[in-house]
C-alpha cells in the first residue's frame, strides 16, 4: 500500500467508520464509490480484525499500519513480545530480522537505541512508519539483508535478536535452523563476535533437540506457551554465562505466569514412577511436553505415569500450583454406546485421547458425540491397557 494512501484523512475515516463490518461486504458496497484505494482500506480493517486478540493495543491505535496477512500471522503477539522484552536492557540492540516490528518495539524498551533490519522495503515502510509512532527518534532502520549489515557494523550490540523466516522457496516449512533465513548456524561466530546476548526466536514445530546439535553453546531454551498452546521457542546465549548447564524451561503466560525448569541431564537420570489411576488424572502444560520432561515432571511432583508412552499422571492426593490441566476421576467405564447414552444423553461430552486406540474425533464420530458440557471422557492407555475415564476438571 502507498503509504499517502493511508494519510488521507477520508482514508483513515473510512477504516475507523467500518472497523466492525465485513470486508467482502464492504468491497462490493463502496466499490467505485471512493476517491482512495477502497481494496487498501479494507486490507486494513480486515488486518485489524485479526489483530485484535493478538495485538489489541496496535489493532485499536488509529495512527498504525498493518501489512498484509502474512507477516501479521508471523508477528509475535502482544503477550509473548512483552515476555521477551523482560530483564533486556542495554545501549543499542539489533533485530536482523525486523519483520511488523512487534518483537522489535517491545525488546528496544530496555535500550536506549535500536537497529531494525528488513529485506522487504514495503514492510520496512509500514515498520518505520509505525515505530516512529510508538518509539519516536529510537530507531535505525536498515532495508536488506540483516546479516550483512552485521558483518558491515563496527558497533557492538548488548542485544542481538532474530527471527529468522521459517518458509522455503516453494512456501514449504522448514524445522531445521539451518534451512532458514537468515542461516544463523552459518552467522552464529559473527553474532557472538559483536554482541554480549543473542535471542533467537524459532517456530514451535522445531526439533529442539536438533537445534541444540547445530548451536550446541545454546545455554537456555524456553517454550513460550498462551492458553495451553505452543507459540514459539526462545534460543539464547550470553556471553557471561549465569548457567552451571543447559536450561530448558517451559512457560505458560496468562493472568499467572507458570514456569517449569530442568536440564537434559535431569530427564536423562529420573526413573518414572508408574501406576495405575487414582484419584485425579494430571496432564502437563504443552510446552511441558514440547519440552520432553516426562519422567522428570512426574518426579517433581510425586506422580506416577500410567504408561511409558502415556504422557498423564496420577495421584491421590494434588499438590497446590501442578503446571497442567487437572482432572478427578469420577469413574472408569466401559465405551459401549448403549454406556455412553445413559451417561451423556445430550451426546455432550468433552473427549480427549492421548496414546489411546483411536484419535478423539474418531470416538466421537463412532459414538455420536460431541465436545460441550463440564464432563470429559479421556482415553488413554495405562499398564493394563486401553481404557476410558469419565472425569470433571478440578
Amino acid at each position: 500500500m502507498e503509504l499517502s494512501q493511508f494519510h488521507r484523512a477520508d482514508f483513515r475515516q473510512f477504516v475507523q467508520d467500518h472497523l466492525n463490518e465485513d470486508p467482502a461486504l464492504l468491497l462490493f458496497k463502496f466499490q467505485g464509490k471512493t476517491d482512495f484505494d477502497l481494496k487498501a482500506a479494507v486490507q486494513q480493517i480486515s488486518a485489524r480484525q485479526k489483530a485484535k486478540k493478538k495485538l489489541s493495543s496496535w489493532a485499536s491505535n488509529s495512527e498504525l499500519i498493518f501489512p498484509a496477512s502474512i507477516s501479521l500471522e508471523q508477528s509475535s503477539s502482544e503477550d509473548t513480545a512483552a515476555f521477551k522484552s523482560k530483564n533486556q536492557s542495554g545501549q543499542l540492540m539489533l533485530d536482523l530480522t525486523g519483520g511488523f516490528g512487534v518483537d522489535s518495539f517491545h525488546l528496544s524498551k530496555g535500550f536506549e537505541q535500536a537497529i531494525y533490519c528488513e529485506q522487504q522495503p514495503d514492510l520496512a515502510q509500514i515498520a518505520t512508519h509505525n515505530l516512529e509512532i510508538l518509539a519516536p527518534g529510537k530507531f535505525q532502520i536498515e532495508i536488506g539483508d540483516g546479516v550483512e549489515f552485521l558483518s558491515k557494523s563496527e558497533d557492538h550490540f548488548e542485544l542481538i535478536y532474530a527471527d529468522p523466516a521459517r518458509r522455503g522457496d516453494s512456501n514449504q516449512k522448514l524445522y531445521r535452523l539451518e534451512d532458514c533465513q537468515p542461516n544463523v548456524v552459518e552467522a552464529w561466530e559473527l553474532m557472538k563476535s559483536k554482541s554480549d546476548s543473542i535471542l533467537l526466536k524459532l517456530s514451535p514445530m522445531l526439533d529442539i533437540s536438533q537445534a541444540l546439535e547445530e548451536l550446541p553453546e545454546i545455554q537456555k531454551v524456553q517454550i513460550i506457551s498462551v492458553k495451553n498452546e505452543v507459540k514459539e521457542l526462545l534460543l539464547s546465549w550470553e556471553k557471561k554465562n549465569t548457567f552451571d548447564s543447559m536450561v530448558i524451561e517451559a512457560v505458560e503466560l496468562g493472568k499467572e505466569i507458570h514456569r517449569f525448569s530442568y536440564t537434559p541431564q535431569e530427564e536423562i537420570d529420573t526413573v518414572a514412577t508408574f501406576g495405575e489411576a487414582e484419584k485425579y488424572l494430571i496432564e502437563p502444560y504443552s510446552g511441558i511436553l514440547k519440552a520432553g520432561a516426562f519422567k522428570t515432571f512426574g518426579n517433581r511432583f510425586e506422580l506416577k505415569k500410567l504408561h511409558v508412552n502415556s504422557h498423564l499422571y496420577t495421584t491421590s492426593q494434588l499438590e497446590a500450583h501442578i503446571p497442567g490441566r487437572v482432572f478427578e476421576i469420577l469413574e472408569e467405564i466401559n465405551p459401549k454406546k448403549n454406556e455412553l447414552k445413559k451417561r451423556f444423553p445430550t451426546g455432550k461430552v468433552n473427549v480427549i485421547t492421548r496414546n489411546y486406540a483411536s484419535g478423539s474425533d474418531a470416538f466421537k464420530k463412532k459414538f455420536g458425540l460431541k465436545d460441550g458440557g463440564e464432563d470429559f471422557l479421556i482415553g488413554t492407555k495405562t499398564e493394563s491397557g486401553f481404557t476410558i475415564f469419565w472425569c470433571k476438571m478440578v
